[in-house]
């Protein structure tokens, strides 16, 4: 549990600095439907840490171990990602009128490795904490939001990066081997 509190602590200083990075860059164009994505991912989110269960509920060793393995690597995945984004960090889908487009570092295998760590973050916490229900209707809403803001992203990317289209076709959005 000691370990998963420090990874959250490490997790969220990550987006902090981002942030700090960001500071002062100018929005050209963004998707506002991101907006709601990040509301569906921040459902998810509660469902996962809002701590309904059964009285007596203990989770299994191995799901302590299963979370143990994954919130490290989605602390360092969540570090490599913003600092090859560097001042083009953003919650919202937007691009900057010196945007790149970035496919360094953790982009070269994945095209939203930000999501990948939220997703791994989000399966560390719950198999630590949550209640299978919950946890199912967590990734549920985590899922629905990420798709909702991949596409918003994309949409964005596709029409202003005639390269996206290629760099699209070779990486996966956020989960490993799924186009």
């Amino acid at each position: 549990m000691v370990e998963l509190v420090l990874c959250w602590i490490a997790w969220m200083l990550v987006f902090v600095r981002a942030r700090r990075t960001a500071a002062g860059q100018q929005k050209a164009v963004h998707a506002r439907a991101s907006l709601w994505g990040i509301g569906l991912q921040g459902i998810g989110f509660f469902c996962v840490f809002f701590r309904v269960h059964p009285a007596g509920l203990h989770q299994p060793a191995v799901a302590l171990i299963i979370c143990m393995v994954l919130a490290p690597p989605s602390v360092a995945l969540a570090w490599a990602a913003t600092r090859h984004l560097g001042k083009q960090w953003r919650y919202e889908a937007a691009l900057s009128p010196d945007h790149e487009l970035i496919q360094t570092g953790p982009y070269r295998f994945i095209r939203h490795p930000i999501y990948a760590s939220m997703l791994l973050m989000l399966l560390a916490a719950g198999f630590c904490l949550t209640w299978w229900p919950m946890f199912l209707l967590g990734i549920a809403f985590f899922l629905a939001g990420a798709e909702v803001r991949v596409r918003a992203e994309e949409r964005l990317l596709t029409q202003h990066f005639p390269a996206y289209a290629d760099y699209r076709a070779r990486t996966s959005a956020y989960i490993p081997f799924l186009r």
